[in-house]
């Protein structure tokens, strides 16, 4: 079976791995001073970090979305902003525009930048389904390029930069609907959900009496950095590659392999991005399990949350009912794993 000629056999990158596969877990700890279970999410959340992409969190409000995104921050070290999307928010109100800056001395006056939120290295686009799609735009190009343009000039964002939004599922009214292009810039889309009673539980117990947690920071942007190029070096296996693509391609109602769940309810698959992103979230699911290389079980396991926003339903499966994730489901029983290789 083909693999990638990259071999991660020497021991600055096995150092390197190791490092990240105890970063993670470090970061992990650090959260659970104030975060309590929604393993999953916390899993994405750090995969987001690892690759270097952006993730949309969906939730009903008081799952701790914008706490535990704060949180990630303060423990990584790097510089925070939030964001709260409302429907007369403006995209130089994200991006930052230009503004007269008079000289005291002098008395000239000259035009001079003033950065925007955007200028951070995490981003927390709060509720973003609230305002309008021309200032939703604004955060395309720093989604996809971490640079800005505004009246013609370009300014870079600091690495690492991250944008992290969050959505209300339930309520609708005065909400506008993420255009598919910026939904596609999103490497996951996190389902949040009501915790288990015990869980829940230890919330309400933590949240009601004095908390002043101190948080070490076990890892900083430099290290991530490291980490995301270290996980685009992983080598996978050629069939392991397009086992992930054909899950992608059996996704769109047109190809000629598309199970019939998919012709019946689908109106739009997936784009290449989310073979993309399946590939590299597997490659760094793989490192922080200590493994050096990706198996058919870690792209089926980043499956939903890559798919579940780029699989866009049709008429006929809002009447009846079904949800993305059941075609996802589908998807994964229609396309078989390979019986050799990883």
């Amino acid at each position: 079976m083909m693999t990638n000629t990259v071999e991660l056999d020497a021991p600055g990158d096995v150092a390197l791995a190791d490092r990240m596969k105890a970063g993670r877990a470090q970061i992990v700890a650090e959260l659970r001073k104030r975060i309590v279970g929604q393993e999953d999410v916390l899993d994405l959340v750090l995969l987001t970090l690892l690759v270097g992409g952006n993730s949309l969190i969906v939730g009903v409000p008081g799952l701790a979305k914008t706490l535990l995104i704060a949180t990630l921050a303060k423990v990584v070290d790097l510089g925070f902003n939030r964001i709260q999307f409302t429907p007369d928010l403006m995209p130089s109100d994200i991006t930052g525009t230009d503004i007269i800056n008079e000289d005291a001395a002098t008395g000239r006056r000259q035009m001079v930048f003033a950065p925007g939120p955007i200028f951070a290295n995490i981003v927390l686009a709060d509720e973003i389904n609230r305002t309008p799609p021309k200032t939703q735009s604004a955060l395309l190009e720093a989604m996809q390029e971490h640079r800005v343009t505004i009246q013609g000039r370009t300014y870079d964002l600091a690495e690492p930069f991250y944008v992290f939004a969050t959505q209300n599922p339930i309520e609708l009214e005065g909400t506008y609907p993420l255009p598919e292009a910026q939904l596609d810039r999103f490497m996951f889309h996190i389902v949040i959900e009501h915790p288990p009673e015990d869980e829940e539980y230890e919330v309400v117990r933590t949240t009601t009496s004095l908390q002043d947690p101190q948080f070490a920071r076990p890892v900083n942007g430099e290290d991530l950095l490291a980490f995301q190029r270290l996980v685009r070096r992983v080598p996978v296996a050629e069939a392991v590659m397009r086992y992930a693509l054909n899950i992608v391609r059996t996704s769109r109602p047109k190809a000629a392999n598309a199970p019939d769940s998919v012709k019946k309810w689908v109106a739009f698959g997936a784009s290449v991005r989310a073979a993309q992103y399946l590939v590299l979230g597997a490659k760094a699911r793989a490192l922080t399990s200590g493994r050096y290389h990706v198996s058919f079980d870690d792209i089926r396991a980043l499956a939903h949350p890559v798919l579940r926003h780029r699989v866009l339903t049709n008429f006929r499966a809002e009447s009846e009912g079904v949800s993305t994730d059941t075609i996802i489901d589908e998807l994964l029983n229609a396309v078989a794993v390979p019986r050799s290789g990883m």
